[in-house]
């Protein structure tokens, strides 16, 4: 364990204890706040060798750069989609594209991931940690290197700036 510190994950014991006094729909009880407190500190701290390591984040700036891309091209992107849905199906170009990634942290590249699948019109279709290679699928794509220029540019490089990442 963790020193000795009470809450061993202070956002899980808080959800804990919320989702207990929504199953037993009292908050009123004294007892069922004592009782749901005790067991979201209890569980979390027998519980605490299971729970994977969070990574330390290295720039909160950067967070909030790439949530900002992620909703701004979720927001375009949806304007896009819906014009080439409305368009002719024979003018769309869709492509494979193999994107190289540098992260090494696994959060990071689940965010990647995630990023390119929530904006519509791309998926990420597959994760290769060996090849550090993420394929993706393009509903419309003229140009394979500009989009992999711009998903390197708008989420790769804040990622890398939020983790710290080891060498490669």
């Amino acid at each position: 364990m963790r020193g000795s510190k009470w809450l061993a994950h202070p956002l899980g014991s808080l959800g804990l204890l919320v989702v207990w006094l929504l199953l037993v729909d009292d908050f009123s009880s004294v007892g069922h706040w004592l009782l749901g407190g005790f067991l979201a500190v209890l569980i979390p701290r027998f519980t605490q060798s299971w729970w994977p390591r969070l990574p330390h984040i290295r720039s909160w700036k950067h967070v909030f750069v790439f949530s900002r891309h992620m909703l701004v091209d979720i927001i375009v992107a949806n304007f896009q989609v819906a014009r080439l849905a409305l368009g002719r199906v024979d003018q769309l170009q869709p492509m494979w594209v193999q994107v190289p990634y540098e992260l090494d942290n696994d959060l990071a590249i689940y965010l990647l991931a995630s990023a390119i699948s929530l904006a519509p019109g791309t998926v990420a279709a597959s994760v290769n940690r060996q090849t550090s290679i993420l394929t993706v699928h393009a509903l419309h794509c003229d140009d394979a290197q500009a989009l992999i220029a711009e998903i390197k540019q708008r989420y790769e490089q804040p990622l890398k700036e939020v983790f710290v990442c080891s060498p490669q």
